[in-house]
């Protein structure tokens, strides 16, 4: 089964998504925070991150700095999932490291389409 980390400040997004790739299989981990996220990843080795960028404490830019610095997590699958969807803001976080940029709002189906395909690729 694969492991799914999912990073969001907010609990509608996170319960939708959580709800949504345990019911696709996936062995799911959340965080309500950047913070709550780091301490996630000390003893959680995912497949693939879902991360927000405008979080409190730690934004998901600082996050995954963390993550491609970090010699086990380095090569983990990261989609950022932000509000901010302007073409300067995916150009941003594709070149910070991403794997993927998702605009919110956005399609559930879709978003499971994307993260299958990430982890086959």
């Amino acid at each position: 089964m694969k492991k799914i980390v999912i990073v969001d400040d907010e609990p509608s997004i996170l319960m939708s998504l959580e709800y949504t790739f345990r019911k696709n299989k996936f062995d799911v981990f959340i965080a309500r925070d950047g913070q709550e996220a780091l301490e996630l990843l000390e003893y959680v080795e995912p497949d693939l991150i879902l991360l927000d960028i405008m979080m409190p404490k730690v934004d998901g830019y600082q996050i995954l700095k963390f993550i491609r610095n970090h010699p086990v997590l380095k090569d983990v699958r990261v989609v950022f999932v932000s509000a901010k969807n302007k073409e300067q803001d995916v150009s941003k976080g594709l070149e910070a490291g991403a794997d993927a940029y998702v605009a919110k709002p956005f399609s559930l189906k879709k978003l499971v389409e994307q993260v299958n395909e990430l982890l086959i690729s």
